[in-house]
């Protein structure tokens, strides 16, 4: 059962966080649809809580040595999620650390079960709207090519809904400020460990 948070009740202090932190004992890992801002809200959630940041997708351009494009024109889908799957084990070994997923990473069931069963995976989420206002600064991302991108992000989104819903923690990322963000996932956790 997620528990979900639309607005901060509270802000912690920074003598709360830094005890949070200390009670932290997995790497929290942030899931959801591509432009819900996983890689800059997790590198604010990282730097706030004292731990390390990774971006799954950059891990995986880095092992590769191929952007993720040239991985899916090249080799296919199956072939980029078995890739993205082995990174995040890899990355899950680091214990108090921040990991931010691809989009369609927690869909895959074998990189969800290793999420749930090492991790605090918070699932952002946001409207459609806003997705698509923040896709369409980015025209590299491989499942959004040809085709209208409000109904691929719509689609994809109540087809992924369901994954996303086991995630631990449900925050809600919308237009404001990602600080605000940070802010409800620390309140998040501040309320579940």
């Amino acid at each position: 059962m997620n528990k979900a948070q639309s607005t901060p009740r509270r802000n912690l202090s920074d003598a709360q966080v830094r005890e949070l932190a200390a009670r932290i004992d997995r790497p929290i890992v942030l899931v959801g649809m591509m432009g819900v801002g996983k890689s800059s809200i997790g590198k604010r959630l990282a730097q706030k809580l004292g731990f390390p940041f990774y971006d799954a997708d950059d891990e995986i351009v880095e092992a590769a040595q191929m952007s993720i494009t040239e991985i899916f024109d090249q080799y296919g889908e199956a072939y980029f999620r078995d890739g993205e799957r082995r990174v995040i084990a890899r990355l899950l070994e680091n214990p108090r650390s921040v990991i931010a997923t691809g989009g369609g990473a927690f869909v895959q069931e074998d990189t969800r079960a290793e999420i749930l069963a090492r991790s605090i995976p918070v699932w952002l989420d946001c409207d459609v709207d806003t997705l698509v206002t923040r896709v369409s600064r980015n025209n590299k991302r491989p499942l959004l090519r040809g085709g209208n991108v409000r109904e691929k992000i719509a689609s994809m989104k109540a087809e992924r809904e369901p994954s996303y819903a086991k995630a631990r923690i449900r925050v809600t990322s919308d237009t404001g400020p990602h600080g605000e963000a940070v802010d409800r996932i620390l309140e998040a956790l501040e309320s579940c460990l």
